[in-house]
């Protein structure tokens, strides 16, 4: 049974989505290490991961990979580089099916171009095995050792759509470039490009027998069409594509059964690609009916692999927190393993995953609101720390508490944080914050790099985290409970959440203000155009009009399981959730904030927003970062953003 649930600093979220709730907010004078990638050797012996590189200023200089011995009397981590000791990119690990060697992604040659390497653990020394210009992610060796498959994806302009798009001018052609499952044999060197030239992989595994891979694909941009990507079958030599199943929805996480005669994925409604939910199906490797093994359960499935020929081990989201179980294919029988707050993850976005090794033993990247992130390893839920890289670092914020309401007969479920220096006597200010996607979740875990909310609490702020109908961790049904419902139950489940804090605790009702990135700024802008109760707001990369985002995006694919139709066959269901449709209601002096090349959720958007806002007279501002994507990359604009969304609300509610 290989290392599972492979994450590639090349999978992102791709519908306006961010899963991220914050960013860091600790003492700037002791930088948080972040950790993107946690894989075990398949006999349990050793672990690797990738973490970032800092500078004696603090300064993220790149990334680099350590192993572990787990089993051995070594207990100091070692080094596995390209790069002779110089700062660079490296990650994307894969261990071996002999734990002797890793394989990894480098820029050890020229500082923007990765190559695929092989190191000997023993010797330490690495040998570059491909020379390709393009985007290459997620190595995977073949089952016997002789080669190594990965996702190629020649001369890419970029690497995801987070990414900044690059300037549209000139004649506009649609020019796709297409992500193929590549092989490169490790003793010759020579690489082969298996899938068809006009088709996109996402995903793949191989087969125990190393003679086919199951992928997921789609013809067209990669982009978009992930959202109609199908299940398929490759010989290992290459050909044509072979069908073996179309979903309803979206697909992930393809995982072939040790005997070769199955397939696992997991199939339901996700906006974002990278962010896995669904239900857990099997459909036999030649095709046929598949089966759902989850169709009851309460909780999003967002990981899995086989651990015995008849057991699948998972993870998931489970109201609010994340856990791992395992589902018998005969019974359908669900055993949870483990179950606990904040993020176990083994990947760069922060999905809920963990790496397995025959042994029953697993890695994991573990951190809480509470505990910055480190690695841990050992048998499921009784995980040791192996890393003590942020030992020095605390959290500058208040207490993260589970909050249970009802909305609409459903039980919703959120996490709230409380003031920095909490004094029950006094009355405090709240911000709710909504999290992307909107098939997503608003997790417990150390704060990330972007959007940097938990400062609120220091500065004297309750801030609230609902995960409304549309999220994950509630089932397959809630996660669709928003389908053709944009903007009205979901946001009565959180207008819920707002009555039960300002209820139950000491929160001033008339200073509440409002804000999120991706569907969260859409929130944030529906919000201001349905209720007064708001008295601040802050859209980030927000969505303001649909009928014409339909045309202005570029993952447009995304809107139709959503809206059950295109803009140009239903306008009317995309304006009934327009926040256009609506604007002249808004009264709450809304701050506005966007990417100039955001390709997810065009800056158009948000500058739409606000000519309206400031055309009817209500106060308003609308800034727009120069170079930056969907997710900021460049420190001062992340600053710049925190800055600014603190110091509106400090103007407003308080």
């Amino acid at each position: 049974m290989k290392t599972v649930f492979r994450m590639t600093l090349q999978v992102w979220t791709a519908a306006c989505c961010l899963v991220a709730i914050c960013a860091q907010a600790q003492s700037p004078s002791v930088p948080v290490r972040s950790f993107h990638q946690a894989e075990i050797s398949r006999d349990g012996g050793r672990v690797a991961w990738v973490e970032d590189s800092i500078s004696p200023e603090g300064q993220l200089v790149g990334t680099s990979i350590y192993v572990q011995e787990l089993k051995s009397g070594d207990s100091k981590p070692h080094r596995v580089s390209a790069t002779e000791g110089k700062n660079g990119t490296e990650d994307s690990v894969a261990w071996s099916p002999d734990g002797k060697q890793i394989a990894f992604l480098s820029d050890a040659e020229t500082g923007d171009q990765s190559q695929l390497y092989v190191s000997d653990i023993k010797s330490g020394a690495a040998r570059k095995l491909t020379s390709l210009i393009g985007s290459l992610a997620d190595p995977a060796w073949s089952p016997d050792g002789k080669s190594i498959a990965f996702l190629f994806t020649e001369n890419a302009p970029r690497a995801n759509p987070l990414m900044p798009m690059a300037p549209e001018t000139g004649v506009i052609a649609a020019k796709v470039y297409e992500q193929r499952l590549t092989v490169v044999d490790i003793a010759s060197g020579k690489v082969r490009q298996l899938s068809p030239p006009d088709m996109y992989v996402y995903e793949y595994d191989w087969s125990p027998d190393g003679k086919n891979f199951a992928v997921i694909a789609a013809h067209g941009a990669g982009d978009a069409n992930w959202y109609v990507a199908q299940l398929y079958t490759l010989a290992a030599q290459g050909g044509e594509l072979r069908p073996i199943y179309k979903p309803r929805l979206q697909i992930a996480a393809p995982r072939w059964s040790p005997d070769g005669k199955s397939i696992a994925f997991i199939e339901g409604l996700m906006s974002d690609e990278g962010f896995t939910g669904g239900d857990i199906f099997v459909v036999p490797a030649a095709g046929g009916n598949a089966r759902d093994l989850t169709p009851a359960i309460a909780a999003s499935p967002s990981g899995l692999d086989w651990k015995i020929p008849g057991t699948i081990l998972f993870t998931e989201n489970i109201d609010g927190v994340a856990g791992v179980s395992t589902v018998e294919l005969s019974s359908g029988k669900i055993s949870s393993l483990w179950t606990g707050p904040g993020v176990i993850t083994d990947s760069f976005w922060g999905g809920t995953n963990i790496s397995l090794a025959t042994d029953g033993h697993s890695a994991v990247i573990r951190h809480t609101w509470a505990h910055p992130p480190e690695v841990w390893a050992g048998p499921v839920g009784e995980w040791k720390q192996v890393t003590h890289a942020n030992q020095a670092a605390h959290a500058d914020w208040g207490e993260l508490k589970s909050l249970h309401w009802s909305s609409d007969g459903m039980k919703i479920q959120g996490w709230l944080m409380f003031p920095k220096d909490y004094d029950p006597s006094r009355r405090y200010p709240m911000v709710v914050v909504v999290h992307g996607g909107p098939a997503g979740v608003a997790h417990t875990g150390w704060p990330d790099q972007f959007f940097n909310t938990y400062s609120l609490s220091a500065r004297g702020y309750f801030v609230l985290y609902p995960n409304p109908r549309g999220s994950f961790g509630q089932g397959e049904k809630f996660t669709e409970a928003n389908v053709k419902d944009f903007g009205y139950g979901d946001f009565r489940d959180i207008q819920a959440g707002v009555d039960e804090v300002v209820k139950t605790l000491p929160v001033d009702n008339n200073r509440v203000g409002i804000t999120g990135w991706s569907y969260g700024g859409y929130m944030t802008m529906w919000a201001v155009t349905q209720t007064n109760r708001f008295r601040a707001a802050v859209s980030g990369a927000g969505l303001f009009n649909w009928q014409s985002y339909y045309g202005e995006n570029d993952i447009d694919e995304w809107m139709i399981p959503y809206f059950g139709a295109s803009v140009y066959d239903d306008p009317a269901v995309y304006a009934k959730s327009a926040p256009m449709s609506f604007i002249k209601n808004a009264k709450t002096p809304t701050l506005v904030l966007v990417g100039e090349r955001d390709g997810e959720c065009p800056a158009p958007q948000s500058r739409e927003f606000w000519h309206a806002l400031k055309t009817l007279g209500v106060e308003t501002e609308l800034v727009i970062y120069p170079g930056e994507g969907h997710v900021f990359n460049q420190p001062d604009h992340q600053r710049d953003v925190m800055e600014r969304l603190v110091a509106w609300f400090d103007h407003y509610l308080k």
